[in-house]
């Protein structure tokens, strides 16, 4: 099996694995999905993503196709100056393999390329908040439903943040004083903007979802691609220790498509959804963290 055969027939691809005609080499770094590298016949490479054994429930309807989607609609703004990324090559239910890429190390010259390029993404933008596909981040599901006439604060309080703080609370990740922080933030949710109309954003844009390429060029990976305020992904980029050179990256970004007054006090808000997010996955761990977005975002 060559590259070529594989994007004319990606329906095979599972039949190929199970009787060991491709090379497979496991990739580390995911937390949700079992990894590999599959080199073919050709010598080309292809990052295949499976639904991992141990997760004891069958892949979610959606996920790997899902995904797919999101990527090739943030590509399809990669024409246009928008950040690359992977080509999708296979996408079947409980398989997903893209282009490998090569990785390589940030620098500063990557860093304010990639925040020209996510600038033109955004401004690529997208018909409402939502997306006309199933949403999921990690591994939980995340509703999508595209609203029309709705502003993004309410959009936002509704479909972003009180889901997982639920999903955090049922779970006793969260105590009653932090849920009533967060619960104050959404009661409040008017006030943090949202009068820009719908970017196109990757919408899980923490720092392990950017590829650092050996081509200089920095891919996005494992979107949560959805019609959101590019204000989101540019807190997302601030959580877990922060992306490499994100003083160049937020200042190459501002230097293409200026943002709103007051951004940096809104990103907090913006924050408190990934960070319930972990909550609702991997409990109190990240109680702390959710509590001092909260509290952030109200002191304004």
């Amino acid at each position: 099996m060559d590259l070529a055969y594989l994007r004319a027939h990606p329906e095979h691809l599972p039949t190929f694995l199970t009787h060991q005609r491709i090379r497979e080499t496991p990739v580390t770094g995911g937390s949700i999905c079992t990894a590999s590298r599959l080199t073919l016949d050709d010598g080309n490479s292809v990052f295949a993503k499976s639904w991992p054994e141990r997760a004891g429930r069958p892949v979610p309807d959606g996920f790997f196709t899902t995904e797919a989607a999101g990527l090739r609609w943030l590509g399809a703004a990669a024409s246009a100056g928008g950040a690359p990324v992977p080509e999708v090559v296979v996408a079947l239910p409980g398989l997903l393999a893209l282009e490998w890429i090569e990785p390589g190390e940030p620098d500063p010259v990557a860093a304010e390329r990639f925040g020209r390029a996510l600038a033109h993404t955004h401004r690529a933008g997208a018909e409402h908040f939502g997306a006309y596909w199933p949403g999921f981040i990690g591994g939980l599901p995340q509703d999508n439903t595209v609203v029309t006439g709705q502003p993004w604060s309410a959009w936002f309080a509704q479909r972003r943040l009180a889901p997982y703080l639920r999903m955090s609370a049922d779970d006793g990740a969260l105590s009653a004083a932090e849920v009533a922080l967060v619960e104050q933030v959404i009661d409040t949710i008017d006030g943090y903007g949202g009068e820009e109309p719908p970017a196109r954003i990757h919408g899980d844009l923490w720092p392990g979802n950017l590829l650092w390429a050996a081509d200089g060029r920095c891919r996005l990976v494992d979107p949560a691609a959805h019609g959101g305020h590019r204000e989101t992904d540019l807190a997302q980029l601030a959580l877990f220790g922060g992306a490499p050179y994100l003083d160049r990256i937020l200042a190459a970004y501002q230097e293409e498509w200026p943002l709103a007054d007051g951004w940096a006090a809104r990103l907090p808000v913006h924050q408190l959804h990934l960070l319930l997010v972990h909550t609702a996955l991997f409990g109190a761990t990240y109680r702390s963290a959710v509590a001092g977005a909260a509290r952030r975002a109200l002191a304004g």
